[in-house]
Parts: C-alpha cells; sequence; structure tokens
C-alpha cells in the first residue's frame, strides 16, 4: 500500500498577521494581541517581531510589557479572526474533504487522494501556500510528511511561510537531531526525567535502555514515546464536522463519591468537549451527562441549553446542574463519568448577540486558552482531577 500524503498546514502569528494585514502600518513592528499596555491580561498571540523579545502567547501582558516595551498591544478581535480563518478552511477543502482542524489556524490534510489531481505531496502544498497567499494576503507554513506527527514536526522547522518535506525513507534519520521537547507528550515534567538519563534528543530517545525507561516513565510512556521518536504514527485525519455529537468520559481507578471531586472532574471534561466544538467550528444545543455507578447501572440524562453554544462556562454550568438535580440525588459514587454536546451546528458569528459583559469576558478566556492549548498541546492547560484516572479516557 501506498504511504499517505498528510499535510499540516498552520498560519504564521495568525492573530497579529491578520491585523497587520488591516493596519499596514504595523509592518515590521511587535504586534502583541490581548492584554494592554497598561499590563493587564493574557497575550493571545504575538508577531515574529515580538518574539524575538521573547513574547509568546500565554504569558501576562505585564511580561510582555518588561520584555517588549515598545510593542504594539491590540485587543483581540475574535469575530474578523473567525472570518478569515473560515476562508482559509474553506481553500483547505478546495484540496481534500478530509480536512482535520486543530483550532482556527492549523489543520491536517489528507491529500493522499488528490495525488492524481494535484500533484504529490509537495506539489500540493505549493499550490495551497500560492492559494492561501493569492486569497488572503496571510502565509501558512506546511509540513509534508506520510503521518500527522511528522508533519506536524515538519511544518514548524521553517516557519514564517516555510514549506518541510519529511523524507519518506530514513525517517529516523532525520528526525534524530531534533530535541526531545519536541516530541507530542514532552512537556514540562517529562523533558527533565528524559534529560536526566542522558536523552536530550530524538536519536537518544530511539537508542533508549526499555528497562530504564520504564522505570522513570512507566510502562507506557516507555513503548510510546520511543515509537514516537521513530516517527511512528497510524491516526487517520478526521473532522469534528461530521460528527454528531461530541464528548469524552472517564472510567475511575477508583469509586468516586466525594461531590467536590466529581464536580471537578466534570468541570474538565466539560471544559474539553468545549474546546473541541471550537475547534471544529460547530455550537451545541443539548449538554448529556452520563454516569456509571459501582453496580454498573448506567444513566444519562440531558438538557436543552438556551441558545447553541460552544462557551465552556455555559456547558460546564448545564452539565453540574444534570450532575447535581437529576443523575443521582443518593450521592452515591461513580465509577464513570462523562460530558457530550449534542444537536450540533456550524458555528454562527453575531456581534453583541450576547451583550452580558460575563459572557464577553468569558468568550475571551476560551480564546485565549484555546490559544495556549494550540501552543503547548492538548491537556497543559485543564482543570485539574485530583484522582487518577484508569487511562481509560474516550472521546465521542
Amino acid at each position: 500500500m501506498a504511504p499517505r500524503t498528510i499535510l499540516h498546514a498552520d498560519m504564521d502569528a495568525f492573530f497579529a498577521a491578520v491585523e497587520v494585514l488591516d493596519d499596514p502600518r504595523l509592518r515590521g513592528r511587535p504586534v502583541i494581541v490581548g492584554g494592554t499596555p497598561e499590563g493587564r491580561g493574557v497575550v493571545a498571540a504575538a508577531s515574529y517581531e515580538a518574539r524575538r523579545y521573547g513574547v509568546h502567547s500565554a504569558m501576562s501582558a505585564a511580561r510582555a510589557r518588561r520584555l517588549c516595551p515598545h510593542g504594539v498591544f491590540l485587543r483581540p478581535r475574535p469575530e474578523r479572526y473567525l472570518a478569515v480563518s473560515r476562508r482559509v478552511f474553506a481553500i483547505f477543502h478546495e484540496f481534500t474533504p478530509l480536512v482535520e482542524p486543530l483550532s482556527v489556524d492549523e489543520a491536517f490534510l489528507d491529500v493522499t487522494g488528490s495525488r492524481d489531481l494535484w500533484g504529490d505531496g509537495p506539489a500540493i502544498a505549493r499550490r495551497l501556500k500560492r492559494r492561501v497567499r493569492e486569497e488572503t494576503g496571510l502565509t501558512v507554513s506546511v509540513g509534508v510528511a506520510p503521518n500527522k506527527l511528522l508533519a506536524k514536526l515538519a511544518s514548524d522547522l521553517e516557519k514564517p511561510d516555510g514549506l518541510t518535506v519529511v523524507p519518506e525513507r530514513d525517517t529516523a534519520a532525520w528526525l534524530a537531531p531534533l530535541p526531545v521537547e519536541r516530541l507530542w507528550g514532552v512537556g514540562r515534567r517529562t523533558a527533565p526525567r528524559l534529560r536526566a538519563l542522558g536523552i536530550a534528543t530524538f536519536g537518544d530517545l530511539q537508542r533508549a535502555d526499555p528497562d530504564r525507561l520504564r522505570r522513570a516513565l512507566g510502562p507506557v510512556a516507555a513503548v510510546r514515546l520511543p515509537a514516537l521518536a521513530r516517527g511512528e504514527d497510524d491516526r487517520p485525519v478526521v473532522t469534528d464536522r461530521e460528527a454528531k455529537s461530541i464528548g469524552n468520559e472517564v472510567t475511575f481507578a477508583q469509586d468516586i463519591g466525594d461531590p467536590a471531586e466529581l464536580r471537578s472532574v466534570l468541570d474538565a471534561l466539560a471544559e474539553k468537549v468545549a474546546w473541541r466544538l471550537r475547534r471544529a467550528g460547530v455550537t451545541a444545543r443539548v449538554v448529556q451527562v452520563k454516569a456509571r455507578f459501582p453496580d454498573f447501572t448506567t444513566v444519562t440524562r440531558r438538557a436543552a441549553l438556551p441558545h447553541p453554544t460552544d462557551r465552556t462556562a455555559e456547558l460546564r454550568d448545564a452539565a453540574r446542574r444534570l450532575l447535581a438535580k437529576r443523575v443521582d440525588r443518593r450521592g452515591r459514587p461513580l465509577r464513570l463519568l462523562g460530558v457530550t454536546a449534542q444537536e450540533l451546528a456550524p458555528a454562527a458569528v453575531q456581534e453583541e448577540l450576547f451583550p452580558d459583559p460575563r459572557d464577553r469576558r468569558r468568550g475571551e478566556l476560551d480564546r485565549v486558552l484555546d490559544a495556549a492549548r494550540a501552543r503547548f498541546g492538548e491537556g497543559r492547560l485543564t482543570l485539574g482531577i485530583r484522582r487518577k484516572p484508569t487511562g481509560e479516557e474516550r472521546e465521542g
């Protein structure tokens, strides 16, 4: 079977680039989207000129001001970014129907079935980059590879306006010099553990002793991380737009009866579901909570929302009400808990539809956290779960 051709397309400094596009006087200046010149708030995006000073998304505006005192601070304009994002994704869909959004400014594209029409992966990537520039005036960096992991790594290597092609042969050798921090699943806690073992690069991880890894990281990571370091990844490109519902559930290692702990778990699940809704560009009309008891009895409860939404706070509050009032009033412990968003529809942007300042603040917080997830990866910013689940967390 011929290798797949996967693209990872990542718009360059998207929010900041849109601001420069709309106001050419900002070109060449350090543009910081999010926060205020007085140092309040959080950075949502930074131009490459600002990044040279160490400014990045999810940083406090106060720190950004210290690093880049002459930076141009701008309030986010989410409606404008979403409008441009829709134009960009329409271009993506010109090349393949298999588009998996990761955020408003990046996506995976499986163009395997498009090669007869558009040429090989690099040719498709060049066409896509040209179309984005012609249609929007913006640049996009693209990685071309046989799988999602490699495409994502490649798109980051030559930003901005980059095009990196991963060789189909000798992939492990191509990966070997990269620092382990670039690998999915290696974060602020795992990286120091690996470096303490003398593992600093993908190549070191490829050659690592399995027993040492198992003792340091556990049996799952000891198998998974070296496989990723070799470039092994068989995940398909999928899109949440095709789903009729989006959900997450978790099975606990031990039954949980404490209401506060259950609510903490529920909040984390609702937060992840809301993020996936925004990533897919859809809203939900109904929220469902699923609960399984120690005797394996399973109940589900649904509630209609006042209006279609992708807001974390609204989904979370509805799920909390279902858990507190309808799932089980006797306070029995649970072995499984899940949250699902249903009756999905494409998100529509309507200015000032909900003028409540609290709603606007919640929306801004969601967007800032989404930008942070896009930079640092899923799961890095989320609500804590005090009791560790079994690892049997499932998405629907």
